[in-house]
């Protein structure tokens, strides 16, 4: 790890200098989570040394395989959004652009899923217990984040006082492209209690109390929220989100302000230029609050007017929908946000009131188009909706796939495409072929790049020139062997691993993904009843023998997942222990489905399940 990260290092100090040096536009990506995986295969590929450190293990003894199982996955991330986030860091540092993601550094990632007797039970995933080499801590460029407080407007001019300090420390993760030199940054913020943290309490002698009260602070990026497409409305997560925010826009002005590399002192003064420089891109409404905080920093600490911060944020902010499930849309009660965030509630309901001016020069006369495009949801306790507030201060709005771009239009977010119809995009959710193609199914890579060359590689669209061989025997044999092969060695690992033996010549059959109702596991759990009632009732049925993989965790507090999950291991146990099925139909749960196993069961399997 160590010989890979010093090979990293050169090509990463000097990435950042030309960033510094040629001064380009900056993409800033925004999310709370990245499912990151693991590293060092990945870095050993991008960097070009594969071939080089599995021939030096080889000649020490060493079975680089076996080392690579040695190191835990990064699982800051529940699922697609998450993973989305680390194969877009992968794809900009391999197109070679000035890219920056920006998270947090969870002390938990999500939890890891044991399976007892049918049932999920989860446990805390301590990723970091032994280190991560390949994080360099910054404290150099730590960022102090307000909370609570108050806001006084005594001198005409609204300002935050009174808060509570916690400090942002920022900690960088290299993020190599593919073998061009280029080594982006990952940086990921811990929360750390300032020294003076509750001086009252030091004061008054309560020394033990007062310690202890740190924690409050240091809890903020504690674990990460293992809820996908679900909203909890916890003020934790509300503190996570705007601590993320907070300590990633001051950081990007910093860098903004200084016009070369090294210069701390802020040279450059005219925010007008901000929207030609900076780009954020947020990762769902999580990263929201970045609207309302850099409207705040621009009036309240640079000292812009409201019409020109606006426009100055209005050209800087994307925004990214991953859903449109009314439960996983993020509204917020506004008195938590009165309590935690009143100065940006305060710039919340001005954005709003302007927001509806502009609806009704468009829609005069329409009292309900008003009301249901507010950004302050008034029924039952008072809520900003987020989805809203990101579409009115973002100039692009994208969906991740046509049909969702397609639905984004014509069902929630209606209204809001009748408004501004050129702010509405789709960009169909891609996967980086780095670590999902070379890394994880390097024959198959190596069997593509006799035929059309390794441009592929960088350029997916190659794939096309493949068609020239879709009658070719001798490459459809080698496809099929490179298939067996895979699917021999997932076999072997469920036998080792699982306990659970499985006929690598019949059809594998599998769904794997974050277990919920919409993805429909159910279906397929219905689906495996029905093929099973037809073999009981007539054992000579022929049929093409199957195996089903179900992988995938279900929310901690998201009991029908859960019981979902025992009813495929309870449907497992009858039909896998039936003598009448025998091997024409088998039930395998992957426990504790992540990154790493990922890269192992999707090279085998025949069939993947997409019926969300």
């Amino acid at each position: 790890g160590y010989t890979v990260r010093d090979r990293l290092i050169g090509r990463w100090i000097r990435t950042q200098q030309a960033w510094y040096d040629r001064d380009p536009k900056r993409v800033y990506y925004l999310s709370l989570e990245y499912y990151m995986g693991r590293t060092l295969t990945n870095s050993m590929l991008n960097l070009g040394i594969k071939a080089e450190c599995d021939d030096a293990m080889y000649e020490l003894g060493l079975d680089i395989e076996e080392l690579e199982e040695q190191e835990a996955d990064a699982g800051l991330g529940n699922g697609g959004l998450g993973r989305l986030a680390a194969c877009f860091l992968d794809s900009m540092a391999s197109l070679g652009l000035a890219g920056y993601g920006y998270g947090i550094l969870y002390n938990y990632g999500i939890f890891t899923q044991k399976v007892h007797d049918g049932w999920q039970v989860e446990e805390a995933d301590d990723w970091l217990r032994y280190g991560n080499i390949w994080m360099k801590d910054r404290p150099e460029y730590q960022i102090p984040v307000n909370f609570y407080g108050r806001v006084d407007e005594s001198n005409g001019k609204p300002k935050w006082v009174d808060t509570q300090i916690v400090l942002a420390l920022p900690h960088d993760v290299p993020v190599p492209g593919y073998q061009n030199n280029v080594v982006n940054t990952l940086r990921l913020w811990s929360s750390k209690a300032p020294l003076d943290f509750n001086l009252k309490l030091f004061n008054t002698g309560d020394y033990i109390t007062a310690v202890c009260e740190r924690n409050s602070a240091e809890n903020i990026t504690r674990v990460l929220y293992p809820n996908d497409n679900i909203f909890e409305g916890k003020e934790l997560r509300l503190k996570q989100e705007y601590f993320m925010v907070a300590a990633t826009l001051q950081d990007i002005i910093r860098r903004f302000k200084a016009s070369c590399y090294g210069s701390q002192k802020p040279t450059r003064t005219d925010f007008s230029t901000l929207p030609d420089k900076v780009v954020l891109q947020l990762n769902d409404t999580h990263p929201s609050l970045a609207i309302p905080e850099l409207m705040r920093i621009l009036m309240d600490v640079e000292g812009l007017d409201w019409d020109a911060a606006w426009s100055i944020t209005t050209r800087t902010c994307a925004y990214t929908n991953h859903t449109i499930l009314p439960e996983a849309l993020e509204r917020w009660p506004t008195s938590m946000l009165e309590r935690l965030l009143p100065r940006h509630l305060q710039i919340i309901y001005r954005i709003n009131h302007h927001h509806l001016q502009n609806v009704h020069k468009k829609f005069p006369n329409d009292a309900d188009r008003l009301g249901r495009m507010s950004l302050v949801e008034e029924q039952g306790e008072k809520r900003i909706n987020m989805a809203y507030l990101s579409m009115v201060g973002s100039f692009a709005v994208n969906g991740v796939a046509a049909i969702h771009s397609d639905l984004l239009k014509k069902t929630i977010f209606k209204d809001f495409y009748e408004l501004t119809p050129e702010k509405f995009q789709n960009k169909t959710n891609g996967i980086t072929p780095r670590r999902w193609l070379l890394l994880c199914n390097t024959a198959l890579a190596d069997i593509i790049e006799e035929r059309i060359g390794d441009n592929f590689i960088t350029e997916l669209s190659d794939l096309v020139q493949l068609k020239k061989y879709v009658n070719d025997a001798k490459f459809i044999t080698a496809i099929q062997n490179v298939k067996q092969e895979n699917k021999n060695k997932l076999a072997s690992l469920l036998e080792k691993e699982y306990g659970v033996k499985v006929n690598p010549a019949s059809l594998w059959d599998c769904q794997v993904k974050r277990i919920h109702e919409y993805k429909r596991q159910l279906l397929f759990i219905l689906f495996i009843i029905t093929t099973y009632n037809r073999l009981k009732k007539n054992p000579q049925l022929k049929i093409t023998p199957r195996v089903c993989f179900v992988g995938g965790k279900a929310a901690p507090g998201y009991y029908t997942a859960k019981l979902i999950i025992k009813l495929f291991n309870s449907v497992g146990k009858l039909v896998n222990n039936d003598p009448i099925v025998g091997d024409k139909l088998k039930l395998v749960y992957l426990e504790n489905y992540r990154v790493s196993l990922a890269e192992k069961v999707i090279p085998a399997i025949d069939l993947s399940e997409q019926i969300s």
